[in-house]
């Protein structure tokens, strides 16, 4: 006996069945994908920048005896004769710029007051610069601070682009771009992304009595 109509069942999904379950997945893509293009991506970014800064440094290094572009005079294509001139922590990039390649690699993605250069000449200064430079890092001190996002806060603001950190002074991520959090370049050329709790352990484990950073 034939069975009625009524009877049968299909396993196959109906026609609006399907255009509902594509009716809910593109609703949750385009909850999904704001989301996901927002400031943690960003400060992903940012992250990933530093670590090509931190390659770049370490192959600088690797051509000049093991010693950063700070630690290199200026008549052996380094920088040192600026770590004592004002404002002037763009010139310790600017050396790297063989290393570096793109002049945008050195500007967070979330830092709207920089503009990345478009060389490494013709107008490049501060403003095109989102990472302080740490004059006391080292190889061989994994924790040492090599760099990192310029928006620390202290009690003690920078004096001519320079401040000056020990282990016992209070420092935060200031709430300008990554939401009072930030990243940090380490001697090892590791990327340590932190929030302010964070920032002040980094600053305590760097082993460095003082540490001297070259603000932008």
């Amino acid at each position: 006996m034939k069975p009625s109509k009524d009877n049968q069942r299909s396993d196959a999904l109906t026609l609006i069945e399907v255009i509902v379950v594509i009716a809910v997945m593109v609703v949750l893509v385009g909850l999904l994908v704001p989301w996901s293009t927002n400031a943690p991506s960003q400060r992903t970014s940012c992250a990933r920048y530093l670590k090509s800064t931190g390659v770049a440094a370490r192959i600088f290094a690797s051509d000049n005896e093991d010693k950063w572009p700070w630690q290199v005079s200026t008549t052996e294509g380094g920088s040192r004769e600026f770590q004592n001139v004002p404002n002037s922590a763009f010139r310790h990039f600017q050396v790297m710029s063989n290393e570096l390649n793109r002049p945008k690699i050195i500007v967070c993605p979330e830092d709207k007051r920089r503009t990345w250069a478009t060389n490494w000449v013709i107008g490049f200064n501060n403003q095109n610069i989102s990472y302080f430079v740490g004059f006391n890092a080292s190889e061989n001190n994994a924790s040492s601070l090599l760099s990192g996002d310029r928006y620390l806060t202290t009690r003690r603001p920078p004096m001519n682009g320079f401040l000056e950190l020990t282990p016992k002074d209070a420092v935060s991520w200031a709430k300008d771009f990554h939401q009072y959090k930030g990243n940090l370049l380490l001697g090892d050329g590791s990327v340590q992304m932190s929030d302010s709790a964070s920032l002040q352990k980094a600053l305590h484990d760097s082993g460095v009595a003082t540490n001297r950073l070259a603000i932008p």
